[in-house]
């Protein structure tokens, strides 16, 4: 007699092909870029403060 299968994996893998199946991946790649370029200019306003900070020590 065969048993029912009831492994998690599989269901976990079939919500996720559904998932990715409706994805929009050009509006994934404009929030990439986004997310760097943000990323950037944050990188630049900290660099920005702390050069500003050690001038104002000295």
């Amino acid at each position: 007699m065969k048993q029912p299968i009831n492994d998690t994996t599989s269901n976990i893998l079939l919500t996720g092909t559904i998932l990715l199946a409706n994805f929009d991946f050009s509006s994934l790649l404009d929030y990439a870029v986004k997310a760097v370029v943000g990323g950037a200019i944050w990188m630049g306003f900290q660099l920005a403060n702390e050069l500003i900070r050690r001038k104002i020590k000295k």
